[in-house]
């Protein structure tokens, strides 16, 4: 069975994996809806230039142990059922996964604000190290 959250090298988890967790816990018959989000690489920078291509980077054991401290925080709340987080490690072109987060819950008003929170303090938290291979004007 996969890990409940943690970061995995490109290519050894997948979207499926994700679902196939959460519908394997013990307490899904609790669930009544579930919401799933997937970060992908994007073309366009906040600067001039375009993305050819993305690598993520991270000391795994500090990373899994924030991303499970976030999911253990955010299942606590009122009609959370699960939260899983997990970021791929790799290089990525355009368009490539580079994170999967679900939230499952008893009622669908619980779990967008769940999501939310999930992704900034991801975004915000975990040790991460994200460098842009990027394309500028000049370069064309």
């Amino acid at each position: 069975m996969a890990v409940q959250a943690g970061v995995h090298e490109k290519g050894t988890f997948s979207f499926l994996d994700m679902l196939r967790t959460v519908r394997s816990k013990p307490n899904f018959q609790k669930a009544g809806a579930i919401t799933l989000f997937t970060g992908v690489v994007r073309e366009e920078t906040k600067k001039d230039g375009k993305v050819r291509r993305l690598k993520l980077e991270a000391h795994e054991e500090e990373a899994n142990r924030v991303l499970r401290r976030i999911c253990s925080d955010l299942k606590k709340r009122e009609g959370i059922v699960d939260v899983q987080i997990h970021p791929m490690l790799g290089e990525f072109n355009v368009g490539e996964d580079l994170v999967y987060v679900l939230v499952a819950g008893s009622h669908r008003k619980n779990l967008f604000p769940v999501l939310e929170e999930a992704l900034e303090r991801y975004e915000r938290d975990t040790p991460i190290l994200k460098k842009e291979y990027v394309m500028t004007k000049e370069m064309k």
